[in-house]
């Protein structure tokens, strides 16, 4: 696993994900919120499989 999200990418998806699982223990939302460990769990590893699968990456590129 090669990491393929940048910066701004995890700690978007962290505020989502701590945002949609708080939601859900609130009662605000339903069940449906914990979808929500998703983004954490991608954040905190840093790879995201989708942009495997679609080639994308939000890190920075290294200059030679």
């Amino acid at each position: 696993m090669t990491n393929n999200l940048g910066g701004a990418d995890r700690v978007l998806r962290a505020i989502v994900g701590v945002g949609l699982v708080a939601l859900t223990l609130t009662g605000t939302i339903g069940a449906w919120g914990w979808v929500g460990l998703v983004p954490l769990v991608t954040a905190a590893l840093g790879w995201c499989p989708l942009y495997t699968a679609l080639g994308f990456s939000s890190c920075a590129t290294k200059k030679p």
